[in-house]
């Protein structure tokens, strides 16, 4: 039996198939070199290879890949990438694509920053209650800087553009290289010995981990926390963080903002004030018509000495009427009790009584008799009757049980 024969691969069948054997033998990895070769295309890839003192390998890093990196390598950088292996079928390329890319030995300098970080922490450099607040319109203003920095120049441009009346002294100092956090946190002590200022912004431009991390150093961090003024930490871009930032009062992402935070924009004030002496002009003129209306009514209600009399007069008059009307009135009621009186005095008068044919008979002392009881025969009496008086003796006493 005729063996059968065997299978040819294309070149595309065998370059697929050694891809595919490539992927599934390397998961996504780290790998660390020297960049050589570095090419940017106008498409926004990064072509370049990876070696060592041994071997080199063919890399590619996709422009959906590179722009989210905050820093551009050049050649001869050291770098560590975090890679998938592949192959070109096109050429049979055997190359690596980048997924990440970073200095080699940010690693280590991670793991300082977080150990650090930690450390401080723990101790209570970072309190939020420690933190003090920013002057809102401070009279003088330090910097810690490099003089040659464009940080500085950042600054300085814009509190002038700002508030061109404050005050700026600058604390010189190196932001970058062997021993600069020394002389960093001597700038700031020295700041903070002559208490000249009232706000201390420590700022420099931005730039990799390795350039801001004397921004990282303990010597600092104590520096700001034990400065005498509020310190504001201007290190590096909107991104980069440091530990300065953490023991600082105030962070600001960049030195143009951290000059931002400490002047108040002069043409903002001068707007304010304009708009406040308006709403006062606006005030002062409506409680100045409010009072003219009052005088005004004032006026109208104000009588001459001479209207004053004659309204005096004819409320005189008035007063005088009334009064004669109520003491009518008063003398009427009077009359009408007096002849009710009068009326009630009639009727009680032993005159009338008498009158009616009635007598009144008097003893001779003078008392009334009321009793026969009172009377002896001979006795002297008078009488009264209506018209006159009369005398007379006693003879005869009867009493009223004998009267009939």
């Amino acid at each position: 039996m005729a063996e059968s024969a065997p299978r040819i691969l294309t070149v595309t069948e065998l370059n697929r198939l050694a891809r595919d054997t490539l992927e599934r033998a390397f998961p996504l990895f780290w790998v660390s070199g020297e960049i050589s070769n570095l090419t940017r295309a106008a498409s926004g890839h990064w072509y370049f290879s990876l070696k060592d003192a041994g071997a080199q390998v063919r890399c590619v890093m996709f422009r959906g890949r590179n722009s989210y990196l905050d820093w551009q390598p050049r050649e001869g950088d050291k770098v560590e990438a975090r890679a998938l292996v592949t192959l070109y079928e096109a050429r049979g390329d055997f190359q690596l694509t980048i997924e990440f890319l970073q200095r080699a030995g940010l690693g280590t300098l991670f793991e300082a920053f977080e150990k650090l970080k930690t450390k401080l922490q723990a101790e209570g450099l970072f309190d939020a209650a420690l933190k003090r607040p920013i002057p809102a319109h401070p009279q003088r203003i330090g910097i810690v800087t490099s003089p040659d920095a464009a940080a500085l120049r950042d600054v300085l441009s814009t509190l002038r553009r700002r508030m061109p009346s404050l005050e700026v002294i600058i604390y010189p100092t190196p932001v970058q290289g062997k021993g600069a956090a020394t002389q960093i946190a001597a700038a700031i002590e020295t700041a903070s010995a002559r208490a000249e200022v009232d706000v201390l912004i420590v700022c420099r431009g931005g730039g990799s981990m390795e350039d801001l991390w004397q921004f990282n150093e303990e010597i600092v961090a104590r520096a700001i926390h034990g400065c005498s003024m509020p310190v504001i930490s201007g290190v590096g871009h909107e991104t980069d963080f440091t530990i300065a930032d953490f023991a600082a009062d105030v962070r600001a992402a960049t030195p143009t903002a951290a000059a931002e935070l400490v002047s108040a924009d002069r043409q903002a004030l001068l707007q304010a004030q304009a708009q406040l002496s308006r709403r006062l002009s606006r005030a002062m003129q409506q409680l100045l018509s409010q009072r003219m209306q009052h005088m005004d009514y004032l006026t109208r209600r104000l009588l001459s000495p001479s209207q004053q009399i004659a309204h005096r007069g004819h409320q005189l008059q008035q007063w005088q009427w009334r009064l004669q009307q109520a003491m009518r009135q008063k003398l009427g009621r009077q009359a009408q009790q007096l002849q009710s009186l009068q009326q009630n005095l009639m009727h009680l008068n032993p005159q009338a009584i008498l009158s009616r044919g009635y007598t009144l008979a008097y003893a001779e002392d003078g008392s009334l008799l009321k009793s026969v009881q009172h009377l002896q025969s001979g006795d002297g009496i008078r009488l009264q009757l209506a018209d006159g008086q009369a005398s007379a003796s006693i003879t005869d006493i009867m009493s009223g049980e004998n009267s009939n």
